[in-house]
C-alpha cells in the first residue's frame, strides 16, 4: 500500500520544527491518524423527568364540577393549575409547594363532600322513619 506524504512548512518561519511536529507528523503519514493506548472516555448526562411532580388537576376538576362543597373544589383546581405552571417554567419547588396545597385542599373537598352526600342520604331516612 502506497502512502504519500505531504507535509506543510510556512515558508516565513526562521526556526526549524522540533521534534514533537516531526513526531506527530511520522505517526500521521505511517498510521493515518494518532493512537492512544487508553480506552475511550464517555460522559453520562442525567435529565430529569418532569412528570416527578403531580399536579392533581383532574382530581381538582373532579372535586370543582361534583363535590364543590365550600368551594375547596374550585381553589383547589386554581392551585393546581399554578402547579402546572410553575412545573413548565422549570420551578420544581414551586409546582411541589402548589400540587401539595391542591392535594389537600382535595382530600378535603372529597372529605367533605363523601360526608354531606352521606348526610344527605341518612337525615331523609331518618325523619321518614321518624313519622312512621
Amino acid at each position: 500500500m502506497n502512502h504519500t506524504v505531504q507535509t506543510f512548512t510556512p515558508a516565513s518561519t526562521d526556526r526549524s520544527p522540533n521534534y514533537e511536529m516531526l513526531k506527530e507528523e511520522h505517526e500521521v503519514a505511517t498510521l493515518g491518524a494518532p493512537h492512544n493506548p487508553a480506552p475511550p472516555t464517555s460522559t453520562v448526562i442525567h435529565i430529569r423527568s418532569e412528570t416527578s411532580v403531580p399536579d392533581h388537576v383532574v382530581w381538582s376538576l373532579f372535586n370543582t364540577l361534583f363535590m364543590n362543597s365550600c368551594c375547596l373544589g374550585f381553589i383547589a383546581f386554581a392551585y393546581s393549575v399554578k402547579s402546572r405552571d410553575r412545573k413548565m417554567v422549570g420551578d420544581l419547588t414551586g409546582a411541589q409547594a402548589y400540587a401539595s396545597t391542591a392535594k389537600c385542599l382535595n382530600l378535603w373537598a372529597l372529605i367533605l363532600g363523601i360526608v354531606m352526600t352521606i348526610l344527605l342520604i341518612i337525615i331523609p331516612i331518618l325523619i321518614l322513619q321518624a313519622y312512621q
